[in-house]
């Protein structure tokens, strides 16, 4: 059977101050009238009932879940007692698949992607079933055709084509590029954005992940052997944070031979940082990228958003980022948005807590 792992553990720091420790921003609306984990559950409707949908979070995270997800026995909301990437996370998920249910097929898919349509993202997943049906071995993806040189995404570079036009070998994965790279894989047409989307069998990816990184295997299979038992969260607890945290590309995708991609019939955004909502979010007749109540005067270009009856007011600016969120307002240069990262730490350094 067809089950769903939503991982949604991230703390979204690019999207502060907006997204914070309690709330980041899976659980935020930020595109829509829904949070982005409550939308990704959305998606599923029809193909994958909620007693085969798990979320894998951090435990900290896992009752603000509850409280948006009411739908979704709180047994299927997984508590990862520590980060460890999403190697863990997909192998840990895996583990308490297969223990319920040993020929689980599972769909793995981030909490804060924006994909349109519904209809065109089922229909991928359910041709993608067909390809595992046909040959357990394989894991499937589902790449995107680039519109334009990102550079804030990794690629998949296609090799021959299948018995389906839209069915593609994978000849290997590509980190993120430099500009010159990415308008080079855009130019080539053979280079699909990395949805970073699977589909494989629950044991499948666990014993691969068992054979590539033994000793994270080692961990999971003793996390598994202890379901059911009165000693799971004591040995969730220290078997998790014993594994070295790693990417699931990196630790099977890059090294997997049986490994195809599907282009995807639908619309997607990785939504990874502010400059995101420009593709998403119409502009004003100025530019301007706004949410919420904003009064500009000879403003172009900038990206605003507020929150409640918060009203911002800009004179004689340009591509900005201004976000007002609770007790904190961010401005900053939209070129230097990837430095919110370091206002962060320096947040913590200075024992800021509450601005967290």
């Amino acid at each position: 059977m067809l089950h769903a792992v939503i991982m949604a553990g991230g703390s979204g720091t690019r999207f502060w101050p907006a997204s914070r420790r309690e709330t980041p921003k899976q659980l935020l609306n930020m595109v829509g009238s829904r949070s982005m984990i409550q939308s990704t559950v959305d998606r599923l409707a029809g193909l994958v009932p909620f007693d085969r949908q798990m979320v894998a979070t951090n435990r900290t995270l896992v009752d603000a879940i509850a409280a948006q997800l009411p739908e979704l026995r709180h047994a299927n909301i997984i508590g990862e007692p520590c980060k460890r990437d999403t190697a863990p996370c997909v192998g840990l998920a895996a583990a308490l698949l297969v223990a319920r249910d040993p020929e689980a097929v599972m769909l793995t898919l981030p909490a804060d992607h924006v994909i349109a349509t519904n209809e065109q993202f089922q229909a991928a997943v359910c041709e993608g079933l067909k390809w595992i049906e046909k040959d357990p071995r394989l894991f499937v993806t589902f790449g995107i055709r680039p519109t334009y040189a990102a550079q804030s995404f990794g690629y998949i570079e296609r090799g021959q084509a299948l018995s389906s036009d839209n069915v593609f070998e994978i000849v290997r994965f590509r980190e993120k590029p430099d500009a010159a790279t990415a308008q080079s894989y855009l130019d080539a047409g053979t280079f699909y954005w990395n949805s970073g989307i699977f589909l494989w069998r629950a044991e499948t990816i666990l014993n691969t992940i068992e054979s590539y990184e033994p000793e994270m295997g080692k961990h999971l299979r003793a996390i598994q052997a202890s379901v059911g038992t009165a000693d799971f969260e004591q040995v969730l607890n220290t078997q998790f944070a014993a594994i070295q945290g790693k990417s699931i590309d990196y630790a099977v995708m890059e090294k997997y031979p049986h490994t195809i991609t599907i282009e995807a019939p639908f619309s997607w955004d990785d939504l990874g940082s502010w400059q995101a909502l420009t593709r998403l979010v119409p502009l004003n007749s100025d530019g301007n990228t706004v949410q919420g109540n904003h009064v500009g005067i000879d403003t172009k270009g900038c990206i605003v958003r507020t929150e409640g009856d918060q009203t911002i007011v800009t004179i004689d600016v340009e591509d900005l980022v201004i976000v007002q969120a609770g007790n904190a307002t961010l401005v900053a240069p939209k070129r230097s948005e990837e430095r919110i990262r370091e206002a962060v730490k320096r947040l913590e350094q200075l024992g800021l807590d509450g601005l967290l």
